[in-house]
């Protein structure tokens, strides 16, 4: 093993995994140059899950217990019908904790200091970039990192599904996802008074999506769904068609790594997607300070790729599940069935 002691560090994108890498890396005595084309952090966003290896990813970041601090820790869900009918419910372990986007970034920024990070500065092309030890490419979904080391071939592609998400006012103290034929509404706290929301559909590519159709689609389900479409503000109701990522060949080539979206974009039916860019970036950062860039890179590929390439494929089929347009009545009863038992 070769300790390294430091190096110098270019990170494309300033997203969750790119300023979790940033202040591991800093923790570790890296300089570090975060490139981010968005002149500010996203002032909006919904509540993400972080589950305890990402929570304890952000601890070996040097950032232990924020996440916690300004969050919702969840610790139970149930499983409906649009009926309003219980299939299932459930507890964890450990608890998770429900933390909107805004305020996950902001913690992860506050840890940097600020000539750390170019806020309104687009990433200059890899050839320009020579002077760095390593550059990480956690540019997100649309990443030109990838690009430029794979090829347009390997772009993420659609996943047949069509999202809306958003926040209204009031407070839960569980989780809940009704499943539908063809669809999903699910429903879970989130930090400063405020009820998280999201719901799918399956959908081809180009699918619009605005308020209407979503009222259209959930109106005639159970009044806890009812009662959020009744009160949610249309400017906060954010659309997105879903995508995910075929395999890579890999998640490096010569002093070059992606990381999160960039590398493994997934559908969000686990909740895991913002997790796993969490645990590349500690990953990383700790196996770069501990061995030299080349070795490093190689141990991160064998650690990251297979596990996330797993995710990818469960949460495709989860999607699948929990969308199903045919056989709903066997699913409901199988989830059913299988709960019990494990109760």
């Amino acid at each position: 093993m070769t300790r390294n002691n430091g190096g110098k560090a270019a990170i494309l994108g300033g997203g969750i995994g790119g300023l979790t890498a940033a202040n591991a890396l800093i923790r570790r005595g890296w300089h570090v140059d975060v490139f981010e084309r968005s002149p500010a952090l996203p002032p909006t966003g919904t509540a993400l899950g972080m589950w305890p290896a990402a929570l304890d990813a952000l601890a070996s970041a040097g950032l232990g217990g924020g996440v916690e601090r300004l969050g919702v820790a969840l610790d139970r869900g149930a499983i409906m019908r649009p009926d309003g009918r219980e299939l299932a419910r459930f507890r964890t372990r450990r608890p998770a904790v429900l933390l909107s986007r805004p305020a996950l970034l902001g913690l992860l920024a506050a840890g940097l200091p600020d000539e750390a990070v170019r806020l309104g500065r687009p990433a200059p092309p890899l050839t320009e970039l020579a002077g760095y030890d390593v550059v990480i490419g956690a540019d997100g979904l649309g990443s030109p990192t990838r690009d430029a080391l794979f090829g347009p071939d390997h772009r993420p592609v659609h996943a047949g599904i069509a999202a809306w998400r958003g926040w209204v006012d009031g407070t839960v103290d569980t989780a809940t996802e009704t499943w539908g034929a063809g669809a999903l509404f699910g429903i879970t706290p989130r930090e400063g008074g405020l009820i998280n929301w999201f719901a799918a559909v399956r959908a081809p590519a180009g699918t619009t999506g605005g308020v209407d159709d979503l009222v259209a689609r959930f109106g005639d389900w159970h009044p806890a769904v009812r009662d959020v479409l009744n009160r949610l503000d249309p400017a906060t109701v954010l659309h997105h068609e879903i995508y995910q990522s075929p395999p890579l060949p890999s998640y490096v080539r010569d002093n070059v790594a992606l990381l999160g979206d960039a590398a493994h974009a997934m559908t969000p039916n686990l909740g895991r997607g913002a997790c796993e860019a969490i645990v590349d970036a500690a990953t990383l950062a700790d196996l770069l300070a501990r061995f030299d860039v080349r070795e490093a890179l190689g141990r991160y590929d064998r650690a990251r790729r297979r596990a996330t390439r797993l995710l990818v494929r469960a949460s495709y089929a989860a999607s699948r599940v929990t969308t199903a347009e045919h056989w709903t009545g066997l699913r409901d009863a199988v989830v059913g069935l299988a709960t019990r038992r494990g109760a």
